[in-house]
């Protein structure tokens, strides 16, 4: 057996084929990863949660506004740290024994791209590390504070994860259809539930925080126009 073949037989991803050098199998369960991502995941949000119930002078916000900012927290942390972590580590991923490193490997099983440091998806999470992830953490204190520029950066950063979501489904169903090569395991937990439903949050709700941003926009223009405050150009 020839080192490529014995590389392809020593790991659980597809497409069967796929080179994935110095593949370390996880050492935790995929139950107790869950819980460390979660608990992790509280360890941030939790503080953000409680200083947004003390913004606009002790006032707290609205509900709904505190929804969409503990939101884009959660974006932040996510596109940060979690996505950040394997735009630095993507060619050492495969072999990582660390906590982030096994919750990419299960997330991989879905998705190999991720481990085998495929050009665009390696791309895509760094444009997104870089700009979504600062600029969502912006968004959530705009919101907090009520800053006049919270919707068009909404709408921009939700434009944008819409956007870079469907490149990222897109390419891979494109791979499968025109190429027969899938990245997924054929067991549907894998497939639909970390491939489609995870994916699928970040089309849903941006593109509802979108349309909200927009009928925000087209009000303040309408109010502005009702007003004289913006006037259209004089035709002759």
């Amino acid at each position: 057996m020839s080192s490529d073949e014995l590389e392809h037989a020593l790991h659980p991803f597809y497409p069967v084929g796929a080179i994935i050098k110095d593949y370390a199998a996880n050492t935790l369960s995929s139950p107790v990863i869950l819980v460390y991502f979660s608990t992790l995941v509280a360890a941030f949000l939790l503080p953000a949660a409680y200083a947004l119930t003390r913004a606009r002078r002790g006032q707290g916000l609205p509900r709904q506004e505190f929804a969409v900012a503990m939101w884009f927290a959660l974006c932040g942390y996510i596109h940060l740290a979690v996505e950040g972590y394997f735009v630095f580590n993507h060619a050492t991923l495969a072999a990582d024994p660390g906590l982030f490193g096994q919750m990419w490997k299960e997330y991989a099983l879905s998705d190999s791209r991720y481990l085998t440091s495929d050009t665009f998806t390696v791309c895509m999470e760094t444009v997104t590390t870089v700009l979504w992830g600062p600029l969502s953490l912006l968004a959530a204190y705009f919101i907090a504070i009520d800053h006049p520029a919270r919707h068009p950066l909404q709408a921009l950063i939700s434009f944008g994860q819409i956007y870079g979501d469907i490149l990222y489904l897109s390419t891979s169903f494109f791979d499968e259809a025109y190429r027969e090569t899938a990245y997924s395991r054929p067991e549907p937990f894998y497939f639909y539930g970390y491939f489609i439903f995870l994916n699928a949050i970040w089309l849903v709700i941006p593109g509802l925080l979108l349309l909200q941003s927009t009928v925000a926009t087209i009000n303040a223009f309408a109010f502005l126009k009702a007003k004289g405050g913006v006037k259209g150009k004089k035709t002759n």
